[in-house]
């Protein structure tokens, strides 16, 4: 299996740019949304490997309920291979208030360097890193989070953004 992953962007560079179908925080109507669009303010790309599963819950509603605390501070989104209508249920059911990106070809992932090989009851396959990826104003990498703890986060994440 070949695993595409060439890293994450080095923090002070310039951020990969992408594209791609957004829904829910305020997106409602799946369109697209890409870096260039979004510039001049921080952006927070938070790649999480499924909807509704135990982990990606515990991840998505730890940030959901310090929404208040980081809503101020930086463009907030989600990012999976899952679809819209995944994406969608998944905000319905657990009261999401921040958009979710569409990445099913992951392209947005592998742009990031986080679609990796990866192993399960010593089967691999290739999906999403658990990792966050915060770019400033100026379009450059700001801080890298990787392999981060679904319970952690939120605090991790706060902590960044100040």
């Amino acid at each position: 299996m070949e695993k595409k992953s060439l890293g994450y962007p080095a923090v002070g560079a310039p951020a990969p740019e992408f594209a791609a179908v957004v829904v829910g925080g305020g997106y409602e109507g799946g369109g697209e949304v890409t870096l260039q669009g979004l510039a001049g303010r921080v952006v927070v790309l938070y790649f999480y490997p499924k909807d509704d599963t135990p982990g990606c819950t515990v991840q998505a509603c730890g940030l959901r309920d310090v929404w208040e605390e980081v809503k101020e501070k930086a463009v907030v989104f989600g990012v999976s291979v899952d679809s819209v209508a995944s994406h969608e249920k998944f905000i319905g059911k657990h009261g999401l208030p921040f958009p979710l990106l569409s990445d099913p070809d992951h392209a947005v992932a592998e742009a990031y360097g986080v679609w990796v090989e990866k192993s399960m009851y010593g089967k691999k396959y290739m999906g999403v890193e658990r990792t966050t990826v915060v770019i400033g104003e100026d379009g450059k990498v700001r801080a890298v989070l990787p392999k981060v703890s679904p319970k952690e986060h939120a605090g991790a994440l706060v902590a960044v953004l100040g």
